[in-house]
């Protein structure tokens, strides 16, 4: 006779998994090998998840850092995470076809940040160092126009300001943290000008919101996603400080410590924003082959966003 295989209560966060923003740079690669042809060229991964990377690759896709490595005769689409303002004007000298899968989200921070400058500020952007979408709002700007500060600490060693002053922030932190350091940026500077509305992007604070609400007194909390994935990392953050016991991030069911899950009695469960549902859908399907499983959502938001692909592939 078969032994009964053990329990496990799952926690399953929602909203979670694909934004607004990464569903449309996915279908704008999509699109692209259907109206030009593979191979179809994307500077830089066009999101931050192996698997979707991966699938696309074997649709045609290239990806590369460089523009340089694009043939003159073959379209390239701009990531998601966006590009610096010397990435455009390169594939425009050379005459590149352009598709920019920019999510609309941080075209809006580029925007605001050429904005500020042009108003004669230095802007303050909240981020972290070497992330892409960093990179491409930084690349807006003269360089020294605009100035990183990642925590609080940086905060505190900035010089006096000798001019007017306003701030930015990358779209994918940590809500909580943000504002702590969002707090001692206007100490410091109480004339700072901001956006009217916060830059981190409504599916990253819905997604830390869900995990917040599904944490408390889990033993483990999973995120699938890649560790190349802002949104992805925050996550697991956002769950160990929200109560859950351990928090650990997956790139999907393969990876799984199954002896460290094993342990887990009840178990929170989320995705990046970059991650597909079928990651989750795999995962649970590996976790009841070896458990019983009780699975409760806990919704805290619907998403209801879309956003039309780039004007030069729309129909």
């Amino acid at each position: 006779m078969t032994a009964p295989k053990p329990p496990v209560a799952v926690r399953l966060a929602s909203p979670r998994g694909f934004c607004a923003g990464v569903e449309r740079a996915i279908r704008t690669v999509e699109d692209t090998l259907a109206a030009y042809g593979a191979p179809v060229y994307v500077r830089h991964e066009i999101v931050h998840n192996n698997h979707v990377v991966a699938r696309l690759s074997a649709m045609g896709a290239v990806f590369v850092e460089n523009l340089e490595d694009v043939p003159a005769d073959r379209p390239v689409v701009f990531s998601a995470h966006g590009a610096p303002k010397a990435a455009h004007d390169q594939a425009s000298a050379r005459k590149l076809v352009k598709i920019d899968a920019t999510c609309p989200l941080v075209l809006k921070v580029h925007s605001q940040t050429r904005r500020h400058i042009a108003a004669g500020r230095k802007v303050i952007l909240i981020g972290h160092r070497g992330h892409p979408e960093v990179v491409g709002t930084m690349g807006q700007a003269p360089e020294g126009s605009v100035i990183l500060v990642e925590s609080i600490a940086d905060v505190a060693a900035l010089p006096d300001a000798k001019g007017p002053l306003a701030y930015a922030t990358q779209t994918t932190l940590s809500v909580d943290e943000t504002r702590d350091i969002l707090a001692a940026l206007k100490e410091r500077f109480p004339q700072i000008a901001g956006p009217a509305k916060e830059d981190i992007c409504y599916a990253t604070s819905n997604r830390q919101q869900a995990v917040k609400a599904s944490a408390a007194g889990t033993d483990l909390f999973i995120v699938i996603g890649s560790p190349t994935s802002s949104n992805s990392v925050r996550l697991v953050e956002t769950a160990r400080a929200a109560g859950a016991k351990d928090a650990v991030l997956l790139e999907d069911a393969e990876a799984a410590d199954w002896a460290r899950i094993a342990k887990a009695r009840v178990i929170g469960l989320s995705a990046g924003a970059s991650a597909p549902e079928t990651l989750v859908e795999e995962f649970l399907t590996a976790l009841a082959a070896r458990r019983t499983v009780r699975v409760e959502t806990v919704e805290t938001a619907r998403e209801t966003i879309t956003f039309k692909s780039p004007l030069r592939l729309a129909s």
